[in-house]
């Protein structure tokens, strides 16, 4: 499993030691710098490029929210864990891309469920990272579809996407786009080790990942050789971010 950097970001000395212990009882967690006020850590962000945050809300010089929001803009932004002796703010700290809410004084076996869940792949993904070189990959090499023009048999390599649309599933692919008649279930089934979930509605193929781009309140992931960008869901978010530095 990748090797997840964190950054710990408190205004108290002995809040940040606490969190530098705890993670480092933590498999495939590595504490890589701290912060304690939200100016230095843009610069710890800049500078380091976590993958995630342990991020305290009440500090000297600017709110932890403020600084989670401010993160959640990036191209690639860190996942979020709030560490806070206040209870109050729980609701909008979920409102920005947060996975986790611990409260002071952090368990470190809560700790330990949160950082999992922030650097847990889903299956699909794992596979992928741990593909062995010039493995051959599961499933059909074509798909038969069904269009105007009769059937087609369409390469599964010139894929680009799946997405789910209404009772049809699309492919995106080189050529354009051809409508499937097997579910986006089926289709993760066979082909789980080459397209990996991004959100309910869409698989990429994990190799023509060129990166993520944020559209609004939300991200796109980019695909080489197609328009078509898919949406992130929030809940996917950590997963994909650890699969393109695994593989950009």
């Amino acid at each position: 499993m990748t090797q997840l950097r964190v950054l710990i970001v408190d205004d108290e000395p002995l809040a940040r030691a606490r969190l530098n212990r705890q993670l480092t009882a933590i498999d495939n967690c590595t504490p890589v710098g701290e912060a304690a006020d939200t100016e230095a850590a843009i610069m710890q962000v800049q500078i380091l490029d976590p993958d995630l945050v342990l991020l305290d809300i009440e500090m000297p010089g600017g709110s932890g929210l403020e600084l989670a929001q401010q993160l959640s803009t990036r191209d690639c932004p860190p996942a979020v864990i709030f560490c806070t002796a206040h209870d109050e703010f729980a609701l909008p700290a979920f409102s920005t891309t947060a996975v986790g809410y611990l409260l002071k004084p952090v368990n470190v076996e809560q700790l330990r469920q949160a950082v999992e869940k922030a650097q847990r792949l889903c299956k699909p993904q794992q596979k992928l990272l741990d593909k062995k070189d010039g493995e051959e990959p599961h499933g059909r090499s074509r798909i038969k579809a069904v269009s105007r023009r009769g059937v087609e048999l369409l390469e599964v390599d010139t894929i680009r996407c799946l997405v789910a649309d209404s009772k049809y599933v699309v492919a995106h692919h080189l050529a354009g786009e051809t409508i499937l008649d097997e579910s986006l279930k089926e289709l993760e089934s066979e082909f789980g080790e080459r397209f990996v979930r991004v959100h309910r509605s869409a698989l990429v193929a994990a190799e023509h990942i060129i990166g993520l781009r944020r559209d609004g309140s939300h991200f796109r992931i980019e695909l080489e050789g197609v328009a078509e960008a898919p949406l992130v869901s929030r809940r996917m978010l950590p997963s994909v971010k650890a699969l393109i530095t695994e593989i950009c």
